[in-house]
């Protein structure tokens, strides 16, 4: 009987699975997102009577960005359902990626999708690191195409003297990014200083310093 009883608990269970993810899938043509409704785990759809040719369409990726006011010499410009409220439910999105000379795209990962670049201009350097610690790098050139794999730390780096671009396609309508840097040194509440020191094995005050080139996020 017992058995019996774990058999139906495990098809029962299994049965839930399959609907759950089968549920994931669209189950009408199309849901643009309606930006100003409630959001839960994404946007509702827009009324389909309200829905326009822009809610497809987005030219923001057309032109290079200034990357001359950043830090890092790096400028994003998203194309993500925020900007492209058709892709709602779609499971894709795409990014414009800018680097001055010099520019770097420090380490981050996106918690939501794995990414495939790939360069418009110019040469880079990039990689992505396994969770075993190995580093997966290549210097890659105009027409290249490079992947990163779901929530691995990755970055892109251009140490030319001319300008270089790339297109970056992600498997989710907004797969999010979570920089190093900012999110350990700038986090709010900040992350006490001794506990980052013994993780870095530093003094605090050298902490103290890193802190101070990332201002704490709101």
């Amino acid at each position: 009987m017992a058995t019996s009883m774990t058999h139906l608990l495990v098809t029962v269970l299994l049965v839930a699975a399959h609907t759950a993810f089968a549920e994931t899938n669209m189950l009408q043509d199309l849901c643009v997102a309606d930006l100003k409704g409630a959001k839960v785990n994404g946007y509702a759809c827009k009324d389909p009577s309200q829905i326009t040719p822009e809610d497809f369409y987005y030219i923001g990726l057309a032109a290079p960005a200034d990357t001359s006011n950043t830090a890092m010499g790096s400028a994003i410009t998203a194309g993500n359902v925020e900007k492209i409220p058709g892709l709602n439910m779609m499971g894709t999105s795409m990014s414009r990626i800018d680097y001055a000379p010099g520019g770097l795209n420090p380490p981050h990962l996106h918690p939501r999708a794995s990414e495939a670049i790939f360069v418009l201009e110019g040469r880079l350097f990039v990689g992505f690191l396994t969770t075993t610690g190995k580093l997966i790098s290549k210097h890659i050139n105009k027409g290249d195409v490079f992947v990163f794999p779901r929530a691995l730390l990755h970055f892109q780096q251009n140490p030319n003297n001319a300008p270089a671009s790339v297109i970056a396609a992600f498997d989710s309508q907004n797969p999010g990014t979570q920089s190093v840097g900012p999110s350990l040194f700038g986090a709010n509440p900040p992350i006490p200083d001794d506990l980052l020191a013994k993780a870095f094995g530093v003094e605090p005050q050298v902490i103290q310093k890193v802190k101070g080139k990332f201002p704490a996020k709101k």
